[in-house]
């Protein structure tokens, strides 16, 4: 298989990992408590990063800003998951799935680096569009009062949104490895689950072969394996074609609530869902094209500057990039965790690393 669709396969099947574990969740916390559910996940992906951070003996000692950055974003990324977990305990699959990937459309609203001015009319109107899909979402059979766990899922989208906007403010001018990073951030939500759940805890020794697949799959493969697959392959495509597969992760999570969960979609589900997804596509399109044109207004007046500066004078153009963990530069393979370039915005899928 050739580099380029063997790259392309790898985000695939992220972006189908990712879709699934809203069904695995939803899963999950039918037989245990959604504390338990999180303390577990985070315990068994800190532990499995823990070994890979072990296993990599050459990239050196952990930095002060790994563990600067880690702490604040383990917190942030914690309130994303416990939102986002109790509401897809309440809500279809396919809904919780559908339903976060507004996050696309809410990141460029709260983050402003990376681009001049305020956003085109045209992603206002792609928002829009997205929002009636919610409604569409919610309504079910027919207009009613939303369900709690559609609420949760759009509280969860928002919290995501601004969970990435920190990630990118945070990290700018900083030199840090992703592997690091995530393995703080797992280490604190597993401490900041393990009191919460520590009173059900004993039911983790009654929940079986079948419950326990949920939670190693939740952690070793929705996180573990997809965060390492994603760092792999985004090093080896470009930032556009990057945001474009993993973008297809609520396809993938609808797909995975109706052919494994059985979720139907009624005709304004169904056309909801369409809308969302078109909405997101659309929204995520025209901030790229709009950052893009920044960048190159940017790079263009930045000569000007420099010769109007006075001596001494410092100034570092900030890359446009579509992810943190996204760079144009050829990139060693795995076995070496590389530092996040510095990033000028945010991702455009959002991912969940834990």
């Amino acid at each position: 298989m050739p580099d380029a669709r063997r790259t392309d396969a790898v985000l695939l099947l992220v972006a189908l990992v990712w879709g699934s574990s809203y069904l695995a969740a939803q899963t999950a916390t039918a037989v245990l408590p959604v504390l338990v559910v999180l303390f577990a996940r985070y315990a068994l992906s800190a532990l499995a990063c823990l070994g890979l951070v072990a296993a990599d003996r050459k990239s050196g000692p952990w930095t002060r800003d790994e563990i600067r950055l880690g702490l604040p974003l383990g917190v942030t990324q914690a309130a994303v998951l416990v939102v986002e977990t109790y509401g897809v305990a309440h809500t279809s699959a396919a809904n919780a799935g559908l339903i976060i990937s507004l996050t696309i459309v809410i990141t460029p609203l709260l983050d402003r680096s990376g681009r001049t001015g305020g956003l085109p009319p045209a992603f206002y109107a792609a928002a829009g569009v997205c929002l009636l899909a919610v409604g569409l979402l919610m309504s079910g059979n027919g207009f009613h009062a939303p369900r709690l766990g559609d609420l949760l899922m759009l509280a969860a989208a928002v919290i995501r949104a601004g969970h990435v906007a920190l990630v990118g403010r945070l990290a700018v001018g900083r030199a840090v490895r992703p592997l690091r990073l995530t393995t703080v951030q797992t280490l604190v939500g597993t401490v900041l689950f393990l009191v919460p759940a520590s009173g059900d805890l004993p039911t983790l020794v009654h929940v079986g072969a079948v419950g326990w697949a949920q939670l190693l799959y939740l952690a070793l493969f929705c996180s573990v394996f997809a965060f390492l697959a994603q760092t792999w392959a985004v090093q080896r495509t470009s930032a556009s074609r990057a945001s474009l597969l993993l973008g297809t992760e609520p396809i993938w999570a609808a797909a995975v609530g109706i052919t494994l969960a059985g979720d139907h979609f009624t005709p304004l589900t169904a056309l909801g869902a369409t809308l969302l997804v078109a909405g997101t596509y659309w929204g995520q399109a025209i901030e790229r094209t709009h950052r893009a044109r920044s960048a190159k207004a940017s790079s263009a007046t930045a000569p000007k500057a420099a010769r109007s500066a006075p001596s001494g004078a410092r100034g570092t153009a900030r890359p446009a990039t579509a992810d943190p963990q996204i760079t144009t530069d050829p990139a060693p393979g795995l076995e070496e965790d590389t530092p996040c370039p510095t990033p000028s915005t945010k991702p455009s899928t959002t991912p969940t690393t834990v």
